[in-house]
């Protein structure tokens, strides 16, 4: 089974590393060195690919800019590999390549798998690829909200089910709750927003327009306007076409054209060029009766009543009052009241909804308080399990009699509309349910447990967050771990138990470890020592991995400082056996 393996990294001009290349290999690797030499800048390098924070401070001196390349064996149907080809990424014969430039300006980017991608893709990768337990993160840890995290990690299903089903129901019941408040709050406004709806369509109601009336009523009362001089231009027409009776010698259009007629008639089968001609002026006749026809029934019919323009003025008046309130024309005032009516009818309906709305909200708080009890029992049984792992693992680092406890309660609120009922009280309650979660640790027999943050030592705050990581490892497993000397303010024999615990982890997953402990170093399957040249700066012959004679110097100088001491050698001599056949005293063989 192939599994996700950091295989190596390449580092130029980060802090005091000119140019260097780390080359990791899968189980247990050890990364030593002097102070100062640069061990660090291996997590910060990682932290980098991953997706961390750029701080141009990093870059070499006289460097225009910091460079980390990665190299990650990842199965092709693993999460991250998944993700990185859906943004475009090649994996390199079964290797996620990744690249982080950081300038000295400030100026970021990131690439993988051959394409320039956004910072935050390689954040969404981490989760998937490489777990940093440092001295910074370990502080995180410490802080309820992680470890409430954790914890429904480590809970799994029986949490990560009823969470599910919580927040939907929660996210709902926000915004309910926005909506309703919002209606309740905002009665006033909505009441006199009513009446003025109201009134304006009683008004349009009353006047009652039709569409196009503004455009009718302006045409005819032009019409009526000008009716004598449309009347004597009508009649003066008529005559100049059809004749004026009281004048029969008179000669008008009709009678011209119709003896043009007669005369073409009489020889158009002579010459078909002029039967044509006489066809045509036979149709203007036609056109000419018609015409004189029109104009006629158009004077007969031409209403010039004054009380007929009066009442045409006084609507047109009356449309002009709609339109001057609610419209550029009788178009836009019907609109207005179509859109009126209906936002009137939604807030004529706002006592409704705010009903329906206090219902849904009561029995959202209800759903909500049973998944909240649901979440509590999960989470109690995941706390005592976790615990109890956690409790075992530090016996196993040389603190027998510890006890660790995980606290899960709620805080009760003295409202009850303002809380839930879980365990028969009201709570208070948020997005991830009504638990507070807390790491308590008891160091020896009858010890109050504590906060893990106040009480332990930083030796024994560094073993719990260990044993954590061990225990957290076997439910949620990562494929590669890296650890930023949590051995600190550990020594002697619990310094050896660190070392073993994490050559357990190693045995699931890939480890890297930076320590200054020759007893954990010394458990390694792979031991990386990084040194400074005479100009305090890292390069490529500068992180050598150490194996025979070179692995027993390096650790004899982490035992007494002193590479060639005999003593120190042959204790080094002493821990490396002992690491590989399970020597020491209490431990189990690898």
């Amino acid at each position: 089974m192939v599994v996700s393996v950091l295989e190596e990294m390449r580092i130029r001009s980060l802090g005091v590393i000119d140019d260097a290349v780390v080359e990791l290999s899968p189980g247990f690797t050890a990364v030593t060195g002097e102070t100062g030499a640069g061990k660090t800048m291996v997590v910060t390098s990682l932290g980098l690919l991953l997706g961390g924070r750029a701080d141009p401070a990093l870059v070499r001196i006289g460097a225009k800019a910091a460079v980390v390349e990665g190299r990650i064996t990842v199965p092709a149907d693993a999460p991250a590999a998944v993700r990185a080809q859906e943004a475009g990424a090649e994996l390199d014969d079964g290797a996620l390549l990744i690249s982080r430039t950081v300038s000295a300006e400030g100026r970021s980017r990131a690439h993988l798998g051959g394409r320039s991608v956004p910072v935050g893709l390689l954040g969404e990768l981490a989760d998937d690829l490489v777990a940093v337990h440092g001295q910074t993160d370990q502080q995180g840890l410490l802080r309820p909200a992680r470890q409430r995290q954790a914890l429904d990690r480590y809970a799994g299903e029986a949490v990560a089910a009823p969470l599910e089903r919580y927040q939907t129901a929660y996210r709902r019941l926000r915004a309910v709750t926005a909506e309703l408040d919002e209606l309740t709050t905002r009665a006033r406004e909505r009441a006199q927003e009513a009446d003025l709806l109201r009134f304006g369509l009683d008004e349009i109601a009353a006047t009652e327009p039709h569409p196009g009336e503004d455009a009718e009523l302006a045409a005819e009362a032009e019409r009526l306007g000008h009716a004598e001089a449309l009347a004597s231009a009508a009649t003066t027409a008529h005559r100049a076409l059809a004749g004026d009776p009281e004048d029969p010698e008179g000669v008008d259009a009709a009678t011209l054209v119709a003896g043009a007629h007669r005369a073409l008639e009489a020889v158009r089968s002579h010459d078909p060029a002029l039967a044509v001609l006489a066809d045509r002026i036979g149709e203007v006749g036609i056109l000419l009766s018609d015409a004189a026809g029109e104009l006629a029934g158009y004077a007969d019919d031409l209403d010039a009543d004054p009380l007929r323009l009066a009442a045409v003025e006084e609507r047109r008046a009356a449309l002009a009052h709609l339109t001057r309130k609610y419209g550029e024309d009788v178009a836009g005032v019907l609109t207005w009241a179509e859109h009126s009516a209906a936002r009137l009818t939604e807030l004529d309906g706002d006592d409704d909804r705010i009903g329906e709305l206090a219902a849904e909200r009561d029995a959202l708080r209800a759903e909500l308080a049973d998944l909240a009890q649901t979440l509590t029992d999960a989470r109690r049984d995941a706390a005592k399990r976790f615990a109890d792992a956690v409790t075992a693992e530090l016996a196993e680092l040389a603190m027998p009699h510890a006890r660790v406890t995980i606290d899960v309660r709620q805080s009760e609120t003295g409202d009850a509309d303002s809380g839930i009922q879980v365990d028969g009280r009201a709570v208070a309650f948020g997005q991830h349910g009504a638990d507070e979660v807390e790491l308590l640790l008891a160091p020896h027999p009858g010890a109050q447990p504590r906060p893990v943050a106040k009480g332990a030592s930083g030796g024994e705050l560094s073993r719990v967050m260990l044993a954590g990581e061990v225990v957290f490892a076997g439910s949620a497993p990562v494929p590669t771990y890296l650890f930023d000397e949590v051995d600190a303010g550990v020594g002697g024999k619990a310094a050896v138990e660190v070392g073993r615990r994490l050559a357990k982890l190693a045995e699931s997953a890939q480890v890297v470890v930076v320590t200054h402990l020759p007893q954990v170093a010394a458990f390694a399957d792979r031991h990386l020592v990084v040194e400074k040249t005479d100009d305090g700066a890292v390069t490529r012959s500068g992180v050598q991995a150490m194996s025979g004679e070179d692995r027993v110097r390096e650790l004899s100088r982490m035992l007494a400082g002193q590479e060639d001491s005999e003593l120190a050698r042959a204790h080094a001599e002493e821990l490396l056996a002992a690491a590989r056949g399970g020597g020491f005293e209490g431990g189990a063989s690898r």
